[in-house]
C-alpha cells in the first residue's frame, strides 16, 4: 500500500466508517496498527512493544479499525459487470453476461470444543467456510463468511440467495461454477466426468469433444475466482492459521480483508501481491450486491432445469465449432 492509498483509506475511514481520533491516538496510528495485525498476523503482546500501547488499547483499536473498514462495504465490493456481447477477452468472450466467477475457501478458527465437529472439514481442519464471487478483475462481488466447515456447498448458497440483504443474480447474468454445485439458471457448471483442470492440460493433450473444450474454457475463466482468494491469503497472514480470535471475530477480521483487497486492486494499477504470482488452491452476514434490477428479475434459488442443460450444451457445441473452424 502506497502512501497516498493509505492516505485514502484513512480519509474513507473517517468520512463513511465512522472512524475518530481518541484523545491520545490520531487516526494514522489507529490504522497502521490494524493493518500491522492483519498483515503479518502480529499478537497483541508483540504490538504492545511495538507501539508502546497497552494491551487493552490496542485490542479496542483493532475492533473500533475493523468495524470501520466493514461500513465500507457499499463503497468497495464490485458491482457485477457482465460479460459484453463484443468481448475479446480469450477467457471471457465465450461466457456473456457472465458476472464472475464463484467458489469457497476455508478459513481456519477457533471455536469452543463442543462446535468442533461442526467446523471440521474432510481435511480434518477447523475452519470456517467463505463463499466468495469475483468479477473477470479478481474484486469481490459478495462475500459470505461463517458457514460450519462441514457445510455442503449447496447449503452454503442456497442461504446467501435467502438473506434479504444476500447474493442478487439479475437475469440474464451468471457465474462460472465448480462441478460441487448444480448447474442450473445463474450458476453454469462444467460437466462432470470430463478434464477439467487447467493441469489436465499441461500435459498437450488437445480437446476432441465439445465437452472438453467447454470444460477446458470454463476452468481458465472460473480460476479467477482461485487466484483471488490465493492473493486474498497471500496479503492478509492472519487468515492462514486459526489465530486466536474467536469465531464471531474472525468472521468480520475475513470481511474486511476482503473489502481491503478490492481497496488495494482499485487503487493501485498493479497489485504488488498479484506480482509475486500467489495462487491458492481452488461478515457476520453477506454482503449484497446492489443490480439495478426489479426482485422479480433476480435468480432466487438453486436447482437443475432442462431449459439450463439446452443452454450448456449449445454454449458447449458453438465453442467446439468455432474453435475447429479457426483450425482449418
Amino acid at each position: 500500500m502506497t502512501q497516498r492509498c493509505f492516505e485514502k483509506l484513512c480519509g474513507m475511514l473517517i468520512t463513511f466508517g465512522g472512524l475518530k481520533a481518541s484523545r491520545n491516538m490520531d487516526i494514522e496510528e489507529q490504522v497502521t496498527i490494524f493493518l500491522h495485525m492483519i498483515a503479518h498476523n502480529i499478537k497483541n503482546r508483540v504490538m504492545i512493544s511495538n507501539f508502546h500501547r497497552s494491551g487493552e488499547t490496542i485490542s479496542r483499536t483493532f475492533s473500533r479499525v475493523c468495524n470501520a473498514v466493514i461500513r465500507l462495504h457499499s463503497r468497495l465490493l464490485k458491482k457485477p459487470e457482465p460479460v459484453p456481447e463484443n468481448s475479446t477477452d480469450h477467457r471471457w468472450k465465450w461466457f456473456k453476461n457472465c458476472l464472475g466467477a464463484l467458489d469457497r475457501t476455508y478459513i481456519q478458527c477457533l471455536v469452543p470444543i463442543e462446535e468442533r465437529p461442526r467446523y471440521r472439514t474432510r481435511k480434518g481442519d477447523i475452519a470456517t467456510i467463505v463463499l466468495g464471487m469475483c468479477s473477470q478483475d479478481m474484486q469481490f462481488i459478495f462475500v459470505l463468511p461463517g458457514w460450519e466447515g462441514s457445510a455442503a456447498d449447496g447449503r452454503v448458497l442456497r442461504d446467501a440467495l435467502d438473506r434479504p440483504n444476500g447474493l442478487r443474480v439479475a437475469r440474464p447474468g451468471y457465474y462460472l461454477v465448480d462441478a460441487g454445485y448444480t448447474n442450473g439458471e445463474g450458476f453454469l457448471a462444467p460437466y462432470r466426468g470430463q478434464r477439467y483442470h487447467l493441469n489436465d492440460w499441461s500435459d498437450g493433450h488437445q480437446p476432441t469433444t465439445p465437452k472438453e473444450f467447454y470444460n477446458m474454457r470454463h476452468s481458465s475463466a472460473r480460476n479467477v475466482i482461485e487466484r483471488c482468494f490465493g492473493l486474498l491469503k497471500g496479503g492478509w497472514k492472519i487468515l492462514k492459521d486459526n489465530s486466536f480470535y474467536p469465531i464471531d471475530t474472525k468472521i468480520r477480521i475475513i470481511m474486511a480483508c476482503c473489502l481491503l483487497h478490492n481497496f488495494i486492486r482499485q487503487e493501485l494499477e498493479d497489485d504488488p501481491q498479484e506480482m509475486e504470482d500467489v495462487v491458492d488452491e481452488g461478515t457476520g452476514d453477506g454482503a449484497g450486491n446492489g443490480d439495478g434490477y426489479g426482485e422479480e428479475d433476480n435468480i432466487s434459488s438453486v436447482g437443475t432445469s432442462n431449459e439450463w442443460t439446452t443452454f450448456r450444451n449449445n454454449l458447449a457445441n458453438t465453442m467446439f465449432e468455432s474453435w475447429n473452424a479457426s483450425r482449418i
